[in-house]
């Protein structure tokens, strides 16, 4: 069924992703190849935050608080990120993701807002959350740290 793949290819996702976050140093959180990319940390922090939003937006649960600190740092261009609030910050979003899974019903999934089915919107942000690792990953590679093998 649908609904149970996606449910194991987002605990493959969680697990890949929270790899890769885990495989920058602390010291190294706030690199960025250049000025106009996001930080490492700032990755990690805008995955977990689309992710909320998208989830809750399908599920019509309400999206967790996002720690000040998290959101203070992600307002600010030079805001600073730390590894383990970050990590802990991400980890809890897919845990809240994957229990809004299972608040999804079919109708829920087929509903549309803002132009996307549920269904859509979900695929979107996994999407968009390889998207973001991948990023992460090449920074990771920047940084001489070869990045966690591959899941899918």
């Amino acid at each position: 069924d649908e609904a149970a793949m996606f449910a194991n290819h987002w605990q493959t996702a969680k697990e890949f992703t929270l790899a890769v976050a885990e495989a920058m140093p602390a010291a190294d959180y706030n690199y960025k190849p250049n000025d106009a990319e996001m930080s490492f940390g700032k990755l990690m922090a805008h995955i977990a935050l689309a992710n909320n939003r998208a989830f809750a937006t399908v599920s019509g649960s309400k999206a967790p608080d996002t720690p000040e600190k998290i959101m203070a740092a992600y307002k600010d261009p030079k805001g600073m990120f730390d590894k383990e609030a970050t990590v802990a910050f991400l980890r809890d979003s897919f845990d809240y993701c994957t229990k809004a899974l299972a608040d999804i019903t079919p109708e829920k999934a087929d509903a549309v807002t803002g132009g996307m089915s549920g269904r859509e919107r979900l695929w979107a942000y996994f999407t968009h959350t390889a998207h973001h690792r991948g990023q992460a990953e090449v920074y990771l590679r920047m940084k001489n740290i070869k990045p966690p093998d591959y899941k899918f």
